[in-house]
């Protein structure tokens, strides 16, 4: 008996390996699954700008990291007592000025640098409805008045012209890097339900435009999470975003189809070294205890000799 629609997913060629360096940008979906390649010791970099939910705002983003065009106090306002841009997420936002570019010049400069050594750039999109202030779509309102704003749904085009000016300016920049394109599957209902299915479409239809002149990858995350997890046990308590158990669920499909198998007994052997660095006993003045943390010690210490380029916390 089959109790699931399960969504096919086409293998990553070639997979990532232990060797990759994986830049992220897009939704909170990204950062999942850059916070999982971290976990596992995979050399990953997620939305140094904060999340970005729109195509718009991202090659906006891109454009400034591959280009290097500096952050100017034209590109910033003071709001709520706080520096902001509405360029990039709240998450940045300051007290001062002056280090709010310092700090966003620099993450320019570091992201530059990383994607430039990159193997894998994975964007992951989560709306087509943007919201423009003074012509110029916004990637973060910042609460700002809402009068201040007028909201627009992209077409398919605009958003298909978005990822295309990203792909030729990170190609730009590293030609042999490889494109990993996924749509989040966290639902905008605030934009209405029948709207959040236009939206979602509307990526969904630029994505595959781009794959039809590349053989950049595209992974079904939206589709599994409305096609085969179909339950809200899968979603938060909001009922919108997907719960930890959906984000597992995903990333055993990604890693199944996207990282090399010959990655696995790497990535059981780190996370059994995590789980034991996260174990707390209730009497830590044993000889059990210290026992158990000179052999954790000796472990840490041998997989750092086996795998130098693969990083592992060192003990508490």
């Amino acid at each position: 008996m089959q109790l699931l629609t399960h969504v096919p997913v086409i293998p990553l060629e070639p997979p990532i390996s232990y060797q990759a360096k994986v830049f992220s940008m897009g939704s909170c979906f990204a950062e999942h699954m850059s916070e999982k390649l971290r976990y596992f010791g995979f050399d990953s970099d997620a939305n140094p700008f904060g999340i970005i939910f729109n195509a718009l705002s991202m090659q906006r983003l891109v454009e400034r990291i591959v280009q290097q065009q500096a952050f100017t106090e034209a590109d910033i306002f003071f709001h709520n007592e706080l520096w902001q841009s509405y360029e990039v997420h709240s998450a940045l936002s300051s007290t001062e000025a002056t280090a709010y570019l310092a700090n966003l010049n620099t993450q320019l400069k570091a992201s530059r640098d990383y994607l430039e050594k990159a193997t894998h750039c994975i964007f992951t999109l989560g709306t087509s409805w943007v919201y423009t202030h003074q012509g110029k779509v916004v990637a973060n309102c910042h609460k700002v008045p809402q009068s201040q704003f007028k909201k627009k749904l992209l077409s398919t085009a605009e958003t298909l012209s978005g990822l295309s000016q990203m792909v030729a300016l990170v190609r730009e920049l590293n030609p042999s890097i490889q494109f990993i394109f996924t749509v989040s599957p966290v639902r905008h209902i605030k934009d209405g339900f029948t709207e959040n299915h236009i939206s979602k479409g509307n990526l969904l239809q630029a994505i595959y435009n781009v794959q039809q002149n590349t053989n950049d990858y595209y992974f079904p995350a939206y589709e599994i999470v409305m096609d085969e997890l179909r339950d809200y046990r899968f979603f938060a308590a909001d009922m919108i975003h997907p719960n930890p158990l959906a984000i597992d669920y995903i990333w055993e499909r990604f890693s199944i189809h996207a990282i090399d198998s010959s990655c696995g007994l790497i990535m059981k052997e780190v996370a059994e070294i995590k789980r034991a660095l996260h174990h707390r006993p209730q009497h830590q003045n044993t000889q059990a205890w210290a026992q158990f943390q000179y052999q954790l010690e000796q472990k840490i210490a041998d997989f750092k000799q086996k795998y130098p380029r693969i990083g592992l916390p060192s003990m508490p």
